[in-house]
């Protein structure tokens, strides 16, 4: 090897960003870091391929809601930021989407105090659902929500990939086995037998929290992984068809469009499941759950629902997303834990990202 040909080696093998994780996260951050550092050498490593984690089952609801103050700023800076993607290019599918709150009257004061100011506006029509088929149980009230939207998650990263990959290098197939993070900077040993460094690493594993090569790190974040169920109900959506969130019960009907059928999302309580095991299928005892929850409000949905969608996500101990370092020498970012919220909270937390990822001196390999 010619000192040329050791000189390009070296240049090609660092980066200024590495980021761990092709998910509608890593994707938005790659693209929220090039923005901030013009010019920039980044790389996106991804295990599988673009978006086939939790981002190829996300829901991909949106909506202006947030259990603190911290996290409705997030979704609010969300919602902007989704907004003005889809204006630059009308043919990113992200969709506007009518959306109601169904809620009990009682607590109506604290359910304005989880929505975006002037976000809710009370109605006495009955929700939208299938066929007109939801209802209202006894004590409850409907709140129409403005900013609603939906998107196919998976496509939408995609596209987002395509748009970075002239100026991102995306490593697919391609699984980190080490991080030694440095005063200098950060060494990766990737799966293919070949080496990364990188002046910042952002790690966007999603629900991958214990892989070898950063579980150290993330041991300490105080992160759980909960499995995430949602049941298919196999009855075509008209246009006209929006969302309904079951406020109390944590539990939404989303119309799938672009699929052809409805999603019902509810909450499922089996915490500690890992993303690469065994129980991503549908069992007897989560289909009755979630069809219990479904018959308060829509029971003749509830033959409807035999199939669904199951994966897990990471949630915090405060139910807010954390971004930060998590090595001694604040070379490698952790950001995660969005509790379910992956694709309604990606845009704030990969701005918070590239935040710490972006120095304030030019590019070492771009100078």
């Amino acid at each position: 090897m010619t000192g040329t040909d050791r000189a390009r080696r070296t240049a090609a093998d660092h980066v200024d960003v590495a980021i761990v994780g092709a998910g509608i996260l890593g994707c938005v951050t790659a693209r929220e870091t090039l923005a901030r550092f013009p010019g920039a050498s980044i790389a996106v490593i991804e295990r599988d391929a673009v978006a086939a984690g939790a981002s190829r089952r996300s829901a991909g609801l949106h909506f202006p809601r947030g259990s603190s103050a911290a996290v409705r700023a997030m979704a609010e800076h969300s919602e902007r930021y989704y907004r003005t993607l889809k204006e630059e290019d009308p043919a990113l599918p992200i969709f506007g989407l009518d959306t109601t709150v169904v809620a009990a009257t009682a607590g109506a004061d604290r359910l304005a105090e989880h929505y975006l100011p002037g976000t809710l506006h009370r109605t006495d029509r009955l929700p939208h659902g299938p066929a007109g088929r939801v209802h209202l149980p006894e004590g409850s009230g409907a709140w129409q929500v403005d900013g609603g939207q939906y998107a196919d998650v998976h496509a939408l990263t995609q596209c987002l990939a395509a748009q970075l990959r002239p100026a991102v290098r995306f490593l697919e197939g391609t699984r980190v086995v080490t991080v030694d993070s440095r005063p200098d900077g950060v060494g990766l040993a990737l799966s293919s037998g070949a080496t990364l460094t990188a002046s910042k690493v952002l790690l966007a594993p999603g629900p991958w929290l214990k892989e070898t090569a950063w579980q150290p790190w993330t041991a300490g974040l105080g992160l759980r992984v909960k499995k995430v169920v949602a049941l298919h109900v196999e009855r075509r959506p008209r246009p006209t068809d929006g969302a309904v969130v079951f406020e109390d019960d944590d539990a939404f009907l989303l119309p799938v469009h672009h699929r052809g059928h409805w999603l019902f999302s509810y909450t499922c309580a089996q915490w500690d499941v890992r993303p690469d095991g065994t129980d991503h299928c549908l069992t007897p005892v989560e289909l009755a759950e979630a069809r219990s929850v479904l018959d308060r409000f829509a029971p003749e949905l509830v033959p409807l629902c035999t199939t669904g969608r199951v994966f897990c996500d990471a949630y915090s101990p405060d139910r807010v997303p954390v971004v930060r370092p998590v090595d001694d020498f604040m070379n490698v970012i952790f950001a995660g834990a969005a509790n379910g919220s992956g694709y309604r909270l990606a845009p704030a937390i990969a701005a918070d990202a590239a935040r710490l990822l972006c120095p304030t001196t030019v590019p070492r390999s771009h100078p």
